[in-house]
């Protein structure tokens, strides 16, 4: 198991939506002192209800995001924009665990409805959409031919976590809570 020290202070978490990116990324921020940037927070509209952003005005804020902190944690996927942060990342936490798994977070996420959900978007009024449900079981998986073959361009350190057990083990090693 790596160290936390070991992950460095740039760290990346990508991985299927309700793997628990967002409080991973929260959690080591209060232990390590880093910024946290929620990539959902800035590709959405607030007060939107998720609708999304153009490309390129996330870039922007990604990019200035990247500029104005030296050490930071990204937590989010947009692949579109994996390469530049790999490139400035000392690990990447990847988060891939089993569909099942993370639509039954998904559900239970939704169902809670909380709008302080860490990583949630400032003025959501629902959280459910078949959509998305679609997204998780079906776009998602497919994402990882393009992650793997992303990260192995870059060389980046990589810590591979592939099911929530995994996750809790470091949580305990790391001191998270």
């Amino acid at each position: 198991m790596i160290k936390l020290q070991e992950l460095g202070n740039r760290i990346c978490i990508i991985g299927p939506s309700s793997s628990g990116k967002s409080t991973l990324a929260k959690k080591l921020s209060e232990r390590l002192n880093l910024p946290v940037c929620y990539l959902d927070q800035i590709a959405h509209f607030p007060n939107s209800n998720w609708k999304r952003r153009e490309k390129k005005d996330l870039k922007i804020d990604h990019d200035i995001f990247l500029k104005n902190n030296r050490y930071w944690i990204i937590e989010g996927n947009y692949s579109f924009l994996m390469t530049d942060r790999f490139s400035n990342a000392t690990t990447v936490i990847w988060l891939d665990f089993k569909v099942t798994g993370t639509l039954i977070r998904y559900f239970i996420r939704t169902f809670k409805n909380s709008n302080s959900r860490i990583g949630n978007l400032d003025g959501v009024k629902t959280q459910i959409s078949l959509k998305f449900v679609k997204y998780i079981v079906f776009d998602a998986p497919k994402n990882r031919k393009i992650y793997k073959k992303l990260i192995d361009q870059s060389n980046i350190k990589l810590l591979y976590i592939d099911s929530f057990h995994h996750l809790k083990k470091y949580y305990k090693k790391w001191n998270l809570h």
